[in-house]
């Protein structure tokens, strides 16, 4: 994505654009169009994903005891479709759509964490999510929830099994996710590395079942290092001005 001013957004209660990039609701779908350069490697990618939820949550979960970090999944089991301009850049299957709110940097409040979403009996009429949200506070204080989901968006605490850990990334982050007792996670496709982040699809066990999803485990102490936030931008286009044609 590319990083832009003010004058590139128009907002809408149905739409949001970003200089040629938008997010549409349409027909209880949301509809995510993308035109943006590429780096290191000049270029660009274009395309379109529609995400079909399940259902729409009201949930949402506080990171932090004041409340200045949030967590909201909007739709933790979904079908989304993905078409890319690139040959075989196409896909459709499970999954989900959330997003993070916060008034306060994260590298401020926290030190690391980790969050991953498992599909629960994929494929059948009672197809649902678990999600676990793990994070160490900068006060030293922990966070350590589990959150099941049913295809009709209900969600319901539920006491999560214990820490296991599992290979670090490619750049050596720590990761562990949840697991039913003696059960070691393990990574079975890479999707983003990063000096702090890491993003991949996990095989995981969850009450007897076993399931493959999303996790993603963040070290913000590497994030808040004044050495790694410059490279950033070599990562990420950015432009200042963007003129409308309309």
């Amino acid at each position: 994505m590319t990083d832009r001013g003010e004058a590139a957004l128009r907002l809408s209660a149905d739409e949001m654009r970003v200089g040629p990039s938008r997010l549409a609701w349409q027909a209880g779908r949301l509809v995510v169009e993308f035109d943006e350069a590429t780096l290191p490697h000049p270029g660009r990618l274009r395309g379109r994903v529609v995400v079909t939820p399940s259902a729409i949550t009201s949930a949402e979960l506080p990171l932090a005891p004041d409340g200045s970090h949030v967590w909201r999944p909007f739709a933790p089991v979904a079908r989304v479709q993905v078409e890319i301009d690139r040959p075989g850049w196409t896909w459709a299957g499970h999954g989900y759509f959330d997003a993070n709110f916060g008034t306060a940097a994260l590298e401020d409040d926290f030190r690391y964490w980790t969050w991953g979403r498992f599909p629960t009996r994929p494929g059948t009429r009672e197809e649902g999510a678990v999600c676990f949200y793990d994070a160490i506070r900068r006060d030293g204080s922990e966070l350590g929830v589990g959150v099941l989901f049913d295809a009709a968006g209900q969600a319901r605490a539920i006491q999560p099994p214990p820490k296991a850990p599992f290979s670090r990334s490619l750049w050596a982050v720590r990761r562990e996710t949840r697991a039913d007792a003696g059960y070691r996670p393990r990574q079975v496709k890479a999707m983003l590395d990063a000096p702090f982040y890491t993003r991949s699809a996990v095989r995981t066990k969850f009450a007897g079942e076993e399931t493959v999803g999303v996790h993603e485990a963040l070290d913000l102490d590497r994030f808040a290092s004044p050495w790694l936030k410059p490279m950033l931008a070599v990562k990420v286009p950015r432009r200042k001005r963007w003129r409308w044609d309309d």
